[in-house]
């Protein structure tokens, strides 16, 4: 065996020798290669790292919850969304007009308006004494049902985010909001009794959830017979008469994983397990893509116009790029219709319940 230098000085290659100076040297059209092939590379570099969904689910390393207390403690998604983490509603008109003209924050408060509208809450006697806010953020929507609907309502959020309650808690108190609060709580896991709220609402959380059947039984569980129940999600379209292409399956994996969502189901799908409970009634379903759809761009625009809670916080950066490409992807999935916005609504029934547990 040669010693190991012998082996670090043994005569290159006349092709190893020259294949620097020749790459340095090469041009075409008067333009160097080398620079040109080493810029190639890294743009291939950075498209195939910004390609690939970078926070996927984990139920056991709470990664919702996770991902959700870093979103509010370094409080650029606060600064730009408000206290509503939801998409928003522009009507007709406000999109013909340019939905820029928009107020981006506004436009979240008109949606809850109009699920309000939507949840059939003016069939109640009265308003709900106790209400549930399924996935509740850090609180915006809570705390806006809870003035609205005024002190002889109870609403409580719940959330897997310590952080967000925390956030929503202390957002309560500097309002004087007595009856709204905030709890960590499971919400596949629920430990309230049966038979427990008059109104059950969920704004765009069970895109979070790994178990969508569960996730309707624990709601329609805990709401009282004769209660309400209304639900915002995002939902991949139905593949039953036309199967997912590859390029459908990949986008909708990097929409899945490059946020920590599980998996979506579709509108359809959602019905057949409301229905499929046994206990809710006048189920209702609706797609609100045309009315939410121009959240997703618009959110990056508001980022543009003011870029300073991100400039000065250099750690947010790259996280910030990447969740302005996956708003943008979002954004096209419903423009083409891979994606849908749906709405449900249903009423619990009172067959058989013992009149003390029903909503009165």
């Amino acid at each position: 065996m040669k010693p190991a230098r012998a082996l670090r000085s043994a005569p290159r290659s006349k092709t190893t020798m020259g294949l620097g100076p020749l790459l340095k040297g090469a041009e075409i059209g008067g333009v160097p290669v080398l620079p040109i092939g080493l810029a190639v590379g890294a743009a291939g570099l950075a498209y195939r790292t910004l390609d690939l969904p970078a926070r996927r689910y984990n139920r056991e390393q709470n990664t919702v919850g996770k991902e959700y207390d870093a979103w509010t403690t370094d409080g650029v998604l606060e600064h730009y969304w408000g206290e509503h983490i939801h998409l928003g509603y522009y009507t007709e008109e406000e999109m013909q007009k340019g939905y820029k003209k928009k107020d981006f924050i506004q436009a979240k408060y008109d949606f809850i308006d109009r699920m309000m509208e939507f949840s059939g809450l003016e069939d109640l006697e009265k308003p709900p004494a106790k209400v549930l806010d399924v996935g509740c953020g850090i609180g915006g929507t809570s705390r806006y049902l809870a003035k609205k609907l005024g002190d002889a309502s109870l609403v409580t959020g719940i959330t897997l985010s310590p952080e967000q309650v925390k956030r929503a808690t202390a957002l309560a108190e500097e309002r004087g909001l007595s009856n709204a609060k905030f709890q960590v709580t499971d919400a596949l896991a629920m430990d309230f009794p049966d038979n427990s709220f008059d109104m059950v609402w969920a704004c765009e959380s069970g895109e979070h959830m790994p178990d969508k059947k569960k996730y309707i039984e624990e709601m329609a569980r805990v709401l009282k017979p004769g209660g309400v129940m209304v639900v915002a999600t995002w939902c991949q379209r139905d593949d039953g008469e036309k199967p997912f292409s590859k390029s459908d399956l990949k986008r909708l994996d990097y929409l899945y994983a490059e946020w920590t969502h599980p998996h979506f189901i579709s509108i359809e799908a959602y019905r057949r397990l409301m229905e499929g409970t046994g206990v809710l009634d006048k189920v209702h379903t609706e797609d609100w893509w045309k009315e939410t759809i121009a959240s997703w761009r618009h959110s990056i625009w508001v980022g543009v116009y003011d870029p300073w809670p991100v400039v000065k916080r250099p750690y947010t950066w790259y996280k910030t790029l990447r969740d302005g490409i996956c708003l943008d992807r979002f954004h096209r999935s419903f423009d083409d219709g891979l994606m849908g916005y749906g709405m449900f609504r249903a009423r619990k029934s009172t067959v058989g319940a013992n009149p003390e547990d029903c909503t009165k």
